[in-house]
């Protein structure tokens, strides 16, 4: 929270810490107890909350009701919905609604079914992302996530943009970055190549704990000074 002008409570949690195969396992209730915590610790930066999937793709009237749902449980400043043009009316409803509402566009995770894959290398998708912007800023969408996209192509949606676009495996010329925090801190194995890891905490934590069961099993801990 010292570090970073924007928190978002990402859909991420249920691959990460729940071990998940999908994060379209991902449920209301777990994304709002998640959530609650991390604005219960968050002093200065703005929180947004992932919208789970299926809980806004149907309807836009269901999607006011669980965004409101979302902000009154968790007290976070808004919440971020995957797709551009194909939401870009329920954006609009929760944005008229005040509901704060950042965008995400290129690679969505609740969409992909297999292996995910780099956007933007066919004609279409080049397309689409542009349209997707263009939707999304016009139905008030404060700021927009791109994800797992070619840099040449997020290098085109920079000089066409009107809100700042946050990058994950896109382009160091967005107006700013985001990662997951574990992966920041290497708690996991994925490998994807936008990752870089700042701290090796898998074999760090291993050697940690091998350490504390060998002193179990030798008597060495707790010791005097350890105890009451």
């Amino acid at each position: 929270d010292k570090f970073t002008d924007i928190i978002l409570g990402g859909d991420s949690l249920g691959p990460v810490l729940y071990g998940f195969k999908s994060t379209r396992d991902v449920t209301l209730d777990i994304i709002i107890n998640h959530a609650k915590s991390v604005v219960k610790n968050a002093k200065r930066s703005f929180v947004i909350v992932d919208m789970p999937y299926g809980t806004y793709e149907n309807s836009k009237e269901v999607a006011l009701k669980n965004a409101k749902k979302i902000i009154r449980e968790t007290k976070a400043d808004g919440v971020k919905l995957e797709g551009g043009e194909k939401i870009h009316k329920t954006i609009n409803f929760l944005t008229k609604n005040d509901i704060i509402v950042m965008g995400h566009i290129g690679m969505l995770p609740q969409s992909i079914k297999g292996k995910p894959t780099v956007f933007g290398k066919k004609k279409e998708e080049k397309k689409q992302i542009a349209d997707d912007l263009k939707f999304i800023e016009k139905a008030g969408g404060f700021a927009v996530v791109v994800e797992c996209t070619l840099e040449s192509v997020v290098s085109s949606l920079m000089n066409k943009k009107n809100v700042p676009i946050i990058g994950i495996g896109a382009s160091k010329k967005c107006d700013g970055q985001i990662l997951v925090t574990e992966d920041i801190l290497g708690m996991t194995n994925l490998k994807s190549k936008f990752i870089k890891k700042y701290l090796d905490f898998n074999n760090l934590a291993t050697s940690a704990i091998k350490k504390y069961s060998k002193e179990v099993d030798s008597l060495k801990y707790p010791s005097k000074k350890h105890c009451y």
